[in-house]
């Protein structure tokens, strides 16, 4: 028993200490100062005695036979305790790596700091060297910028007296004395309307232009050769080289500076606006020295024209902007261009009018290009008016438009009237050529009007007509202006209606000219023997009648030359009034004229259907329907006799129940209808069927 206890007693300290460890080893943290105040810890400081001897007690017990579990309990305790020992021994171990680590940062952050402080202290002095020698710069700029104010300000002072110029206009120029001969922005050089509506030009813009502006001055103005009044073209030229040339410089160079300064302007379009002051004063002085010479004024108007063109579309410049053009809308110089316009156009009316080849097609050989078959005058003429259009196209202004609008439209008039002079001379033969060329000229002035009307530019004009046309227009009715202000009207309506009625005239006097021919040639047709003609079952084969073969013949002769001599509208419009005529002819002056047999109703239609229709037949799919007149009584005086006589009945009945409703009994209109009769009214059918002489035999 003793020796047990001994056991138990030397047993009870390691027990303990396992139980201890086991108590706080799955709760207590890494820390390293935590461990040590663990391990440093006193028996009464680390847990209960007792306890830990209980729990052995617990483990082995009184049973000396359990003491065998000792060794193994010393063993598992052992091998715990060593691995505590290295878990203690690791973690203390760390912590002076950190700590080094940690050292080693500061050590790295203490010198780049160091660095720093040395670069600052480097760039603080060149920094301060730079400063103290550009100090003599700053005070140049500073100079300079002074300057530039005190002639910013300068210029707003001359902006104002310009503005106050502008409006007064009674006050003499103060702005004119006041401006540096070389100024390229007098305000003299611009009209007020279009100086008003543009910005001035930026100061270095008119800097650069001081150069341009001495040379052109130089060359262009005072006894110079070169300021030549009939070669307005060496200016206009010169200007537009000088244009071209800079526009790489100033796209490249000066446009970045002006949009690093924020400023909304693109320089060469002001490059192009100084340059066009210059021809603007010049072109003002020239102008009103030229109105009493024809040939150099129109010289003038041809340059100055070809130079805005060039201006715009070249060189790009702005539409909103004004260029040169306006100088030639001053009223004496605009008054001047109306008349040299009106002057030269009847000059050329009057020469191509008298031309040797004046009523003949330059493109009667050309098939596809000669359509409307015009002769070379009426091409020549329209010709003409369009070059006026594209002359007067580009004015800024809609009023001066009008102006040359309506003389276009009385120089059209004019040459209406020539044209009607003429044909009054070819009346007696209007199957001429030159007849029918007139003829055709007359249609294609037409057709280009009409295209003409429904042109953009023709129909904003016509809305500018509307608003503010009437001085220029004459005074229009309240009809007049609403059908111009709803577009279903044009500009040139009066003119197409007169036009029209002349074509229509002339259209009328050649299918006279042809009818007479052709009813000529039908009088032995229409007075043949048709009551007495021999049966359909009496012939071998049915043939054209041999009195209807001068008619025939005269009809497709006609025809044909007037299908050569005449554009395809006008020759429709021609074929289709004969067909109409020869309806009427044939109806009025044959069929009812005659009485017929079987054999002359079966004639007649055959004639008609095998040989009339079928000469018709080249210009349409269904001729038939342009001679309803013949077709239809051909289908009355054809009727077999018992249908004939059910349809008399019919006619008789509804002449009798005139006026009573009847829905059992056809009516007569039905009937017809049924028959293929729609023209022909029931009384003329009655009329018709009088003329059969087998109806009459059996009446």
């Amino acid at each position: 028993t003793e020796a047990t206890e001994d056991v138990s007693s030397n047993m009870a300290a390691p027990a303990m200490k396992h139980n201890k460890h086991n108590k706080h080893s799955s709760n207590a943290p890494s820390h390293p100062d935590r461990t040590d105040s663990r391990n440093s810890q006193s028996p009464s400081q680390g847990g209960n005695l007792t306890e830990d001897v209980d729990a052995l007690q617990k483990e082995i017990g009184g049973d000396l036979k359990s003491l065998k579990k000792v060794s193994g309990l010393l063993e598992h305790l052992t091998l715990e305790n060593k691995q505590l020992e290295e878990q203690v021994l690791t973690v203390s171990s760390s912590v002076p790596l950190r700590v080094s680590a940690a050292l080693s940062t500061a050590e790295e952050s203490r010198l780049k700091l160091e660095s720093l402080l040395e670069k600052e202290r480097l760039l603080s002095n060149t920094l301060q060297q730079h400063l103290q020698g550009a100090q003599v710069w700053a005070d140049s700029i500073g100079q300079v910028l002074g300057q530039l104010d005190t002639l910013e300000r300068h210029m707003k002072y001359l902006q104002c007296l310009a503005r106050i110029e502008e409006l007064s206009p009674d006050t003499v120029p103060l702005a004119v004395h006041l401006t540096p001969d070389t100024d390229p922005l007098s305000p003299k050089t611009l009209s007020r309307p279009e100086q008003s509506q543009t910005p001035p030009l930026s100061l270095p813009i008119q800097i650069m232009l001081l150069p341009l502006s001495k040379r052109f001055r130089y060359h262009f103005t005072g006894n110079r050769q070169t300021n030549n009044l009939s070669k307005p073209e060496w200016y206009l030229t010169q200007v537009l080289i000088w244009m071209g040339n800079s526009s790489n410089f100033m796209d490249e160079k000066i446009q970045p500076i002006l949009d690093r300064a924020g400023a909304k302007v693109n320089a060469r379009v002001e490059l192009c606006r100084g340059l066009l002051t210059l021809v603007q004063e010049k072109l003002s002085q020239d102008a009103p020295r030229l109105l009493y010479d024809d040939a150099l004024f129109c010289h003038l108007v041809d340059e100055v024209l070809q130079f805005e063109k060039e201006l715009r579309s070249t060189h790009s410049y702005p539409r909103a902007y004004p260029g040169i053009l306006h100088i030639l809308l001053e009223e004496t110089v605009l008054q001047k261009w109306l008349s040299v316009e009106r002057k030269m156009a009847v000059e050329k009316v009057d020469a191509m009018l008298s031309a040797e080849g004046a009523w003949s097609s330059q493109y009667k050989d050309i098939t596809d290009m000669d359509e409307l078959k015009a002769p070379d005058c009426a091409e020549t003429f329209m010709t003409l008016l369009l070059v006026i259009t594209e002359r007067y196209r580009a004015l800024p202004c809609p009023r001066a438009q009008l102006s040359f609008l309506a003389l276009q439209k009385e120089l059209v008039d004019d040459f209406r009237i020539r044209l009607t002079q003429v044909m009054k001379e070819e009346s007696r033969q209007p199957l001429s050529p030159r007849y029918c060329a007139i003829l055709n000229a007359a249609n294609y002035i037409s057709t280009v009007l009409s295209d003409w009307g429904d042109n953009v530019f023709f129909l904003q004009l016509q809305q500018a007509a509307v608003s503010d046309g009437e001085e220029i227009l004459g005074p229009l009715g309240a009809m007049e202006t609403g059908r111009l202000a709803s577009l279903e009207g044009s500009l040139f309506e009066a003119l197409l209606a007169l036009l029209e009625r002349l074509r229509g005239d002339m259209l009328g006097r050649l299918l006279d000219a042809v009818m007479r021919d052709v009813k000529e040639k039908a009088q032995p047709y229409c007075k043949d023997r048709w009551i007495s003609l021999p049966s359909q079952s009496d012939q071998a084969t049915m043939s054209l009648s041999s009195s209807a073969c001068p008619m025939m013949l005269c009809l497709r002769d006609h025809l044909l030359q007037l299908q050569q001599m005449l554009c395809l509208p006008l020759f429709q419009m021609f074929w289709q009034g004969l067909a109409e005529r020869l309806d009427s002819f044939i109806y009025e002056d044959l069929i009812l004229y005659n009485h017929f047999n079987e054999g002359g109703a079966a004639q007649l239609q055959y004639d008609m259907t095998r040989n009339l229709f079928p000469l018709f037949g080249h210009y349409c799919k269904r001729p038939e329907n342009f001679f309803k007149h013949v077709k239809e009584a051909c289908i009355i005086l054809t009727l077999k006799v018992g249908p004939a006589l059910l349809f008399c009945d019919v006619l008789k009945q509804s002449e009798e129940d005139e006026g009573i409703l009847n829905h059992q009994q056809p009516s007569a209109e039905s009937a017809l209808n049924e028959l293929g009769v729609y023209k022909l009214a029931p009384s003329d059918v009655q009329i018709l069927l009088n003329l059969r002489s087998a109806w009459l035999n059996q009446s």
